[in-house]
C-alpha cells in the first residue's frame, strides 16, 4: 500500500509545534514521517529526550517513523552498526543512511534483531544498491529514499531519478521521494527555496508533484520534505489517488452533456500505439458511437488542452 508522509525537525523547531503539526497529519491519513539526526549538536541527553517524544507522538498515530543518519552519527553518540538498541529505544521503525558504509555492514545491519528497517539513500546513481545485495542482505528490511534538495537548480533531473528509481526497483525494494511544500519554512538547513528530489518539481502544486511521483509507478511512499505544510497542503496531498492519475479540468462553457460524461464520468488511458504529441484515450468512440459531435470551440490546440473529435474530423 503505498504511503504519504512529511518530515519533523526536533533540533530545529519547539516540540510543542511538532506535536500540534503531527496531530494535524494524522487527521488527514499521513502514516509517514522521517527525521534528521545529521544535524544534532549540543545537549544530546536533551535533543535525544525531545526526539524520543515526538517519535512517542507519532507512533500513537500508527504513523512510522525513520530518521536520516550517517557514520559520523555513530561515531557522535558513541555506538557500532552491529548493535541499533538505541534507535530501537528511540522508538524508531528504521533509519535511513545518507551516507553509507562498504555494502557488508548495511547487510549486517539489516539482520538487526531488533527488525528495524535500513533505509538507503536511492540518489547517488551508482552501483551501492548492488554491492549491498552481493553480501546477502535481509532484503525484506531494506527501504530505498531519495535525496531531497535546498538549493535552487540542485535538484537531481528526471532521467537520473528514473534511472536510480529503476536500480532499486528492481530489488523490489520498497521507494520513497520527496516534494516541497510551499509553506513551509524549516529543514535540515537555514534555506528556503524548497525541499524537493526532482528539481522540476520545485515551483510546482504539491499535490500535482506527488501525482508525477506516484504515476511512473517507482515510487511508493511520498514524504514533504520540509515543515509545515499548511492544511490546505495537507488535505491536497491527502487527496491524491496514488495509483490512479486524476486531472483537474477547466470545463469549457457550453459543452454537451455527453462530451461532459466522457471528460469527468469515464477512464481514461494512453492507447498502446503511443504518439509523441499527445495521449489518445479511444474508448469513448465505441461507447459513443453513432453520437453526432457538432464542432465546437474550434480553436488553436495549445499544450494541456483536451479535446473530443468532432464527427467531421
Amino acid at each position: 500500500m503505498r504511503k504519504i508522509g512529511l518530515s519533523i525537525y526536533p533540533a530545529h523547531v519547539k516540540l510543542e509545534d511538532n506535536l500540534k503539526y503531527i496531530d494535524k497529519a494524522s487527521k488527514y491519513g499521513f502514516k509517514r514521517i522521517f527525521t534528521c539526526l545529521l544535524s544534532v549538536r549540543g545537549d544530546k541527553e536533551k535533543i535525544l529526550s525531545e526526539f524520543k517524544q515526538t517519535i512517542e507522538h507519532c507512533n500513537k498515530y500508527g504513523m512510522k517513523v525513520i530518521a536520516d543518519i550517517n557514520p559520523q552519527v555513530f561515531q557522535y553518540l558513541g555506538i557500532s552498526y552491529d548493535d541499533l538498541g538505541i534507535f530501537k529505544n528511540l522508538g524508531l521503525f528504521g533509519i535511513r543512511l545518507d551516507n553509507g558504509f562498504s555494502g557488508n555492514e548495511e547487510s549486517i545491519m539489516s539482520f538487526n534483531k531488533y527488525g528495524l528497517k535500513i533505509e538507503l539513500n536511492m540518489s547517488s546513481g551508482t552501483k551501492y544498491i548492488d554491492n549491498i545485495m552481493s553480501y546477502k542482505p535481509n532484503a525484506d528490511n531494506l527501504l530505498g529514499c531519495h535525496n531531497f534538495y535546498p538549493h535552487r537548480y540542485s535538484g537531481i533531473g528526471y532521467d537520473h531519478f528514473i534511472k536510480c528509481s529503476q536500480q532499486f526497483k528492481a530489488y523490489n525494494i520498497r521507494t520513497a521521494a520527496f516534494v516541497s511544500s510551499k509553506s513551509a519554512k524549516y529543514g535540515p538547513w537555514p534555506v528556503s527555496e524548497g525541499l524537493c528530489t526532482l528539481e522540476m518539481h520545485r515551483n510546482l502544486p504539491i499535490d500535482v508533484q506527488a501525482k508525477h511521483l506516484f504515476v511512473t509507478g517507482l515510487i511508493d511512499d511520498v514524504l514533504i520534505a520540509n515543515a509545515f505544510a499548511d492544511e490546505d497542503e495537507l488535505k491536497a496531498l491527502s487527496e491524491v489517488d496514488p495509483y490512479k492519475l486524476n486531472f483537474k479540468v477547466e470545463i469549457e462553457d457550453g459543452i454537451s452533456d455527453v462530451e461532459r460524461d466522457i471528460v469527468l464520468n469515464n477512464p481514461h488511458f494512453n492507447r498502446g500505439d503511443v504518439s509523441e504529441y499527445m495521449i489518445r484515450s479511444t474508448q469513448s468512440r465505441v461507447k459513443y458511437r453513432g453520437h453526432d459531435f457538432k464542432p465546437f470551440n474550434t480553436r488553436d490546440i495549445k499544450r494541456g488542452d483536451i479535446t473530443i473529435d468532432n464527427s467531421l474530423y
